[in-house]
């Protein structure tokens, strides 16, 4: 294991995971916090349960993932990189006949652990997790989650019985102030008016649930009696229906819900409508090109990670992070273009990919075996006279602007003898 893995490897490990985990971390908290939110809305106007919230975030996770691992790879192996370079430690190790590549093999088994995460994520685990949040959120918008009684407002239930309650305490479980119409099949009419009350489970029939009251007054009107009847009560137990709930469909209403071999099974049978054959064909290429593509951030991430000699400048971090979104963003623009069936899936997502690797190719090519050469040279050089001119003008506007000062407090010395 020592021959294996030296301690120059260790090391690099060390260097790589923190800043990884850290960025997986980060990116994925981002991702979600912004859905947390609408999601809390979502569930309190619905009024179910919190606990579903972290429930749906769960599922989502997943789909989150598939882009916080490869830019958690790129940052990860790009910030270890950048240190060894910053510290003069990177000269070190070529000197002593350490290149490029041999110092890659510890970022590449990363890599190839975290091509495999991410390919059983999008093969099996976002799929199944997709279809997981869409029928949580349809329960939820049914009913099927148990959302509560408003209080202080008149409930519909089945159309049959209008229920407000004026206090709730103890999470529902004591209840006060409590007014009740009932209206049964025949067409009779209970109105019922409680001091207190408590929700039951029916043990006889799981459909219903009942509404225990105490200390209240029945109004009963019928029909064919002239005169309401009125009845008092220290207890009295109202069944009340629940709404029955639709059962959710199975798995596979969209093509983010299918697994890979069901798309590549739907994509290539003849007997299925060409839109959805399109819309699975160019979701299984969108999966794999995603994955594919993470081979080649670890070269990417070195090309940008070495700064100019003399050097500290952290352009190659933004620009590292603006290559790797958008290139997501073109696959997805390519993944719709061919579910559309413009054109093929070869050439929206696949071009781009090759044209992408070439490019990351060059661009560590010319790090690794060009003498002094950069990746993004001009664009470091571009930067250096934009910072310089900017640096410039501000240290003038702050000269200007201390004369400026200087000159008025002369003024104001000089002005103070006569107003004496």
């Amino acid at each position: 294991m020592s021959r294996f893995f030296n301690a120059t490897d260790r090391y690099i490990f060390r260097l790589v995971l923190m800043p990884m985990l850290g960025t997986l971390v980060l990116a994925a908290s981002l991702l979600i916090l912004d859905k947390m939110l609408r999601l809390f809305e979502v569930v309190a106007n619905e009024g179910g349960p919190i606990g579903v919230v972290f429930q749906m975030l769960a599922n989502l996770l997943p789909e989150y993932m598939s882009l916080a691992i490869p830019l958690g790879l790129m940052l990860g192996i790009l910030f270890a990189f950048r240190k060894l370079a910053t510290s003069s430690e990177l000269d070190v190790m070529r000197a002593v006949g350490l290149g490029y590549t041999r110092l890659l093999k510890v970022p590449y088994i990363i890599t190839v652990a975290l091509v495999i995460l991410n390919f059983v994520l999008v093969y099996w685990v976002q799929p199944v997790s997709r279809y997981d949040y869409q029928r949580l959120a349809f329960e939820l918008s049914s009913g099927a989650l148990g959302a509560s009684i408003d209080v202080g407002e008149f409930n519909s239930i089945q159309d049959r019985t209008a229920l407000r309650i004026e206090e709730s305490r103890d999470n529902g479980r004591e209840l006060g102030g409590i007014f009740a119409r009932v209206t049964d099949d025949d067409g009779d009419l209970l109105s019922i008016s409680a001091r207190g009350g408590r929700f039951l489970a029916n043990a006889d029939d799981e459909n219903t649930i009942i509404l225990r009251l105490t200390d209240g007054t029945i109004i009963q009107d019928e029909p064919d009696i002239d005169t309401p009847r009125v009845l008092s009560f220290s207890s009295y137990d109202l069944p009340i229906d629940l709404p029955e709930i639709e059962q959710f469909r199975d798995r596979g209403g969209a093509e983010r819900e299918y697994i890979l071999p069901e798309l590549l099974q739907i994509g290539w049978n003849d007997q299925v409508d060409e839109d959805l054959r399109n819309e699975s064909l160019a979701s299984f290429n969108f999966r794999l090109v995603e994955v594919v593509m993470m081979l080649f951030l670890p070269l990417l991430a070195v090309a940008l990670a070495i700064p100019p000699k003399r050097s500290t400048s952290a352009l190659g971090v933004f620009v590292s992070v603006v290559m790797v979104v958008a290139y997501h963003k073109v696959n997805q623009y390519g993944q719709d273009v061919a579910a559309l069936g413009l054109v093929s899936p070869l050439v929206s997502l696949w071009l781009p990919f090759v044209l992408f690797g070439a490019l990351i190719g060059w661009m560590y090519w010319r790090v690794a075996y060009v003498p002094g050469g950069q990746a993004i040279g001009w664009l470091e050089t571009g930067a250096s006279v934009v910072t310089k001119k900017l640096v410039a003008v501000f240290r003038l506007m702050r000269l200007t602007g201390r004369k400026e000062l200087k000159r008025m407090a002369e003024e104001k010395d000089g002005g103070a003898p006569d107003a004496a």
